[in-house]
């Protein structure tokens, strides 16, 4: 994308950023799934870990996508940059359709209200550590700034 910032002086705290979103993901999977053992995969119970509705298969999606965050984290060579963005927009659709079912027997997650904003607020801090996160060449950098003055 020609608008999204390459060598921002702040890439390393926005990398370190969208591994600790990444890491978040998979602390929280790996406690909702201690916490929902026993549950049913899909399973609408009350399991809930700190405040968020969550069930096995909710506790599995959270580790699986904050895996993948971590090791683009730890890749690094702005593969970190695309899956933070890509993991951003499957989180996002995650949580509106978690939004759009809650009251419904088609809330397989078990997501609550509170489960739906941390998540919408993780998929945006994912999403913007992917937008400044992004590593070039010098003549890639100075390509960007003189477009960014021409705007």
């Amino acid at each position: 994308m020609a608008h999204t910032p390459v060598n921002h002086p702040a890439r390393p705290i926005y990398r370190a950023i969208g591994g600790l979103s990444g890491l978040y993901l998979v602390a929280f999977g790996a406690i909702g799934f201690i916490t929902s053992t026993g549950d049913p995969l899909f399973g609408r119970g009350d399991t809930q870990f700190l405040g968020q509705g969550t069930n096995l298969g909710f506790s599995l999606f959270s580790i699986v996508a904050g895996a993948i965050v971590l090791v683009g984290t730890v890749i690094g060579r702005n593969l970190d940059v695309l899956i933070n963005q890509w993991m951003a927009y499957l989180i996002m659709v995650v949580s509106l359709a978690g939004l759009a079912f809650i009251r419904t027997e088609a809330n397989i997650f078990n997501l609550s209200v509170a489960t739906v904003v941390v998540l919408m607020v993780l998929s945006l801090v994912l999403l913007m550590a992917g937008m400044y996160g992004k590593v070039g060449t010098d003549e890639e950098r100075e390509s960007w700034e003189k477009a960014r003055l021409v705007l």
